[in-house]
């Protein structure tokens, strides 16, 4: 076999480190930005964050020097004025089961104990008490034996987040060492002491049992006024609160031998009940907030957004390194010449960043004015490739842009992802987006007769009579995802 030598040409696609890093950046949260960006400015000496020129004035429009002849723009973009946006949240659940009543009762309330006099101090967040921490609080308030106090804080420790006892008590005394002769009683009045000294219905072992404990604990008064309605209540907590969920009230009536008045009335008053007596004590994990990356504003009739000040990180060169190395140009600075070089393409790659995603989002204003104008209704079909070809860019790019990336809207927060969806086709030859069926979905129930709400296949029935063709599964999967019940948990009296 003979041996040769040929040359070949051959094409391939390599990233360089700086092409890595900006894909990088562009995929990360804000919030996982901001940790990217302290790791990078603890090692990167040549490179910092500012807020204000030496002077102490803005760093608007700032160009600083980077020691060899050449200006490095500060990532200062566009500022916006900070906009306020209450948003509410409806958590009314219209289910009777454990999640009939995951809503706040309306009998909760929090209070402002500073006043502008206080100001003077530094602030210090209080920490609330958990759920146990209260239990025990509470305990050491009651005039206890030490053997009823050891078995109520341990019964405590069996007591989950929302307040139930997840144990059965035969199955605690098990744990309990043999020698202390403890029996089932001492455990129940133990739980009675738990069950009298935490928020009402703490220590339940169910859901009717939990309710029963708090239309027990009402106000002697409420009780002795409503005491048809009450002892109606009791009935139902304690043996039908599965017909009552199923919305079987021909059936309850019946059972119970009361009309539409009494039954609606009973009603209200577990509505009024929380099913999650510890949910109240229930720590939020910090850190879970959103922040906006853009802001949308109306500008002589036309939506324009703009970047969130607040987010874009003010990067400059250090001043004294880069005049190091002006003035020492030898190999033996090769680390700050790399450290440089990295700093460079870190300020050029956020710039690069923040416009992207500015580019992308005034790209789907446009394509979805309407619904800014009118809601979740007129939301158009869009898909990742539509916006990419406007931009030049790749699909890629976009996904990447839109996920987990928030703008603020007179209408609320949206991630940039929620205004792209699938469509539906209509009888016209037309498309309609998912997100406007689903509003449509959840705009005619708002509107339906409580007593006879509409099916699923009445619903589609409807959008088909407007031009909409949906078929029946594809409505029950967008009302389940509205968190909507079928329509016989729908039915009230």
């Amino acid at each position: 076999m003979k041996q040769s030598l040929q040359l070949k040409f051959s094409q391939s696609l390599a990233l360089t480190p700086q092409l890595q890093q900006s894909i990088r950046l562009l995929q990360l949260s804000s919030q996982e930005l901001n940790q990217e960006l302290e790791t990078i400015l603890q090692e990167n000496p040549l490179l910092e964050r500012t807020d204000k020129n030496d002077d102490g004035s803005d760093n608007t429009n700032e160009f600083t020097n980077d020691g060899f002849g050449t200006q490095e723009k500060v990532v200062r973009l566009s500022a916006v004025q900070k906009d306020e946006e209450n948003l509410t949240e409806n958590l009314a659940q219209d289910t009777l089961s454990e999640d009939y009543f995951g809503g706040s009762s309306s009998h909760r309330w929090e209070e402002n104990n500073y006043s502008e006099d206080d100001n003077d101090y530094a602030f210090q967040e209080a920490v609330a008490p958990n759920l146990r921490e209260h239990l025990i609080s509470q305990l050491k308030l009651i005039p206890l034996s030490e053997r009823d106090q050891t078995l109520s804080m341990f019964l405590v420790d069996a007591i989950n987040e929302d307040g139930y006892l997840e144990q059965s008590l035969e199955d605690l005394k098990e744990l309990l060492p043999g020698e202390l002769e403890i029996d089932i009683l001492e455990l129940e009045t133990a739980l009675k002491h738990i069950q009298h000294s935490g928020p009402s219905g703490v220590g339940a072992r169910n859901l009717s049992e939990c309710l029963i404990l708090q239309l027990e604990l009402l106000p002697k008064e409420i009780r002795e006024e409503n005491k048809s309605t009450y002892d109606l209540a009791l009935q139902i907590a304690a043996h039908h609160l599965a017909t009552l969920a199923s919305r079987d009230y021909t059936k309850l009536k019946k059972t119970l031998c009361c009309n539409d008045e009494n039954l609606r009335s009973t009603e209200r008053m577990l509505k009024h009940l929380n099913p999650r007596p510890g949910s109240d004590f229930t720590k939020l994990a910090a850190g879970h907030y959103i922040q906006h990356e853009i802001v949308l504003k109306k500008v002589k009739g036309k939506w324009l957004a703009s970047l969130n000040d607040e987010v874009v990180p003010k990067l400059r060169i250090n001043k004294l390194y880069a005049n190091i190395l002006k003035g020492n140009r030898d190999s033996s600075n090769q680390y700050l010449n790399s450290q440089m070089q990295e700093a460079k393409w870190m300020i050029k790659n956020i710039e690069q960043r923040f416009s992207t995603i500015l580019r992308v989002s005034q790209a789907i204003i446009d394509q979805q004015s309407q619904f800014f104008e009118h809601g979740e209704i007129a939301m158009r079909p869009l898909v990742l490739r539509e916006i990419a070809d406007e931009l030049g860019l790749h699909e890629s790019t976009v996904s990447r842009v839109t996920t987990r990336k928030y703008m603020l809207t007179p209408r609320g927060v949206y991630e940039l992802k929620y205004f792209f969806g699938s469509h539906v086709s209509t009888d016209t030859g037309g498309a309609c987006s998912a997100t406007a069926i689903r509003a449509l979905i959840k705009q005619m129930v708002s509107e339906e007769n409580p007593k006879k709400p509409y099916s699923d296949n009445q619903l589609t029935e409807v959008l088909s009579k407007q031009g909409i063709v949906v078929a029946r599964r594809t409505i029950a999967k967008y009302r389940e995802s509205l968190n909507i019940p079928a329509a016989n948990q729908r039915k009230s009296l």
